[in-house]
């Protein structure tokens, strides 16, 4: 019985699973029927709306269309219409540009005929001239050339008059103030100025107790007096001057070494080779202390620093140097200060006016183993040694080798000419003297109009008699200036020389 009710139960289970499928399988296609419907109904409902848009969509481009159209007729009856405007326009433009070229032709050919008309009576014009210029040299008897040259002196004649009356209204202003300027200046500087202007020499014979030291000095067969000379570089001049022996050369460095080797020599009584070596090198050491004391003794004095030892030793050897008779290191040291107190006066550089001052002269203290002038040589070794282009350029230009581009080389220049115009300052030979003198004359009597001249002073002024029917007061003027440039370019002087041009009982003053 139970296994009845286990088969009902199985069987009724079976029975409820299958139900249950088919019941979930009806449900599922109804869904899947009713999906699908509502899906067709999407896609139909999309497609109408998608065929109104289209519809839509062709009638706004239908209408864009249009309008475009319409607004692109309109812009090309607007560019027809300037195009027609501007075409309107160049032909007027053609029109206006033709009358023009009409117009200029017709003036080209107006000017044409008007040159030829124009050279026709330039034509007819020269040769009236020509034939005016013919009756005017036969009426005149001279030429065209000599009339010009006629008219022309008679014009420059008249000029140079005028031109000398200008030149002297302006000089004597000019003269009158710097008169006065430089006067006060230098009259300033040499008050304040405290060096010796007497000249020293070096000395160049030595003294003998007697006679018979001469022939000691010789010794035998000349062998001592052999020595001596090749030593020191300097001729030993044994004559007949009493107690005395002549020491002869140029260089006053050696001949001082040679002077003290001489002297120690013969206060010693000892003359024999090997004595005059050890004086001579005792001397020598003397010498050289002697030239670096100097040197900075100079440097001291007129209060200059940063040498270098070479430039004070050079400068300590310029104490055996003389220029005219006078010491060039005490010029050197005169011209420092001359020249630091007229650039302090001024408003100068005075610590380059004083250095290069110092410094001007350096190339004496070898002029005689260098070649060229002793400004250039001096501004080679400043500028060798280190000093500024400033500083050489003052040393070289100091006696114009080149010309002078600043305050400080005319104050040295100055300074250089005031310490060698003092009097008793310089001296020099009865020759160069005479030949001084003879061309300051000769210059002075080759200018027109100058009856005779005559250098007075030593030199100092040279004076004119002219021809007074030929030289009126105001070529004398000119005359003096002319007579002083002159001067000043031929010939080499220091100081100032005055040109003083004497017209019947007056006289017309130029210094240069």
């Amino acid at each position: 019985m139970d296994g009845v009710w286990v088969v009902v139960a199985l069987a009724l289970g079976v029975i409820g699973v299958a139900a249950g499928y088919f019941l979930r399988k009806f449900l599922g296609e109804a869904k899947i029927r009713s999906a699908e419907a509502e899906a067709q109904k999407v896609l139909q409902d999309a497609e109408r709306q998608a065929e109104a848009i289209k519809r839509e969509a062709r009638v706004e481009v239908k209408d864009e269309l249009h309008k475009l159209r319409m607004e692109t007729e309109e812009e090309l009856k607007t560019r027809r219409h300037e195009l027609s405007q501007l075409e309107k326009r160049v032909l007027q433009r053609e029109e206006i540009l033709d009358e023009k070229l009409k117009e200029i032709t017709r003036r080209e050919q107006s000017v044409t005929d008007r040159e030829a008309y124009y050279r026709r009576v330039l034509e007819e014009v020269e040769g009236l001239k020509a034939e005016e210029q013919r009756q005017l040299e036969f009426v005149a008897g001279l030429t065209q050339a000599e009339a010009r040259e006629v008219l022309l002196k008679k014009t420059e004649d008249e000029v140079r008059h005028d031109m000398a009356k200008m030149v002297r209204a302006i000089e004597d202003e000019a003269k009158r103030e710097a008169d006065r300027r430089a006067r006060n200046i230098l009259s300033l500087s040499i008050q304040r100025t405290a060096a010796s202007h007497v000249a020293d020499t070096t000395v160049s014979v030595v003294p003998l107790p007697s006679d018979d030291m001469k022939g000691r000095i010789i010794g035998r067969e000349g062998r001592n007096i052999r020595t001596l000379e090749n030593l020191t570089g300097i001729d030993f001049i044994i004559d007949d001057t009493p107690e005395a022996v002549v020491l002869s050369g140029f260089d006053t460095v050696r001949r001082e070494i040679a002077r003290l080797t001489l002297s120690k020599l013969v206060a010693d009584g000892r003359i024999h080779p090997a004595k005059i070596e050890e004086m001579y090198t005792k001397a020598k050491e003397e010498v050289d202390k002697e030239i670096q004391e100097a040197g900075e003794q100079a440097t001291f004095e007129a209060d200059i620093h940063g040498l270098a030892p070479e430039l004070v030793k050079l400068l300590g050897r310029l104490k055996y140097r003389t220029s005219y008779g006078q010491n060039v290191l005490s010029h050197s040291l005169e011209v420092a200060h001359l020249a630091g107190l007229m650039a302090t006066e001024l408003g100068a550089n005075a610590k380059l006016a004083k250095r290069a001052g110092l410094l001007h002269d350096l190339g004496k203290a070898v002029d005689h183993e260098v070649e060229g002038s002793h400004a250039v040589i001096g501004a080679n070794l400043a500028r060798r040694y280190g000093e500024s282009e400033a500083v050489v350029h003052v040393i070289e230009a100091h006696h114009n080798d080149v010309e002078p581009q600043t305050v400080e080389s005319v104050l040295v220049s100055a300074a250089d000419a005031v310490s060698g115009a003092r009097p008793g300052a310089r001296r020099e030979t009865l020759e160069t003297y005479v030949k001084r003198l003879e061309a300051l004359e000769k210059i002075a009597d080759a200018k027109k109009g100058v009856e005779k001249s005559y250098a007075i002073q030593a030199g100092r002024e040279i004076r004119v008699m002219v021809k007074p029917e030929e030289v009126d007061d105001d070529l004398a003027a000119l005359l003096c200036r002319e007579i002083a440039k002159e001067i000043e370019q031929e010939l080499d002087y220091p100081g100032q020389i005055r040109v003083t041009v004497i017209r019947e009982s007056r006289a017309v003053e130029y210094a240069k």
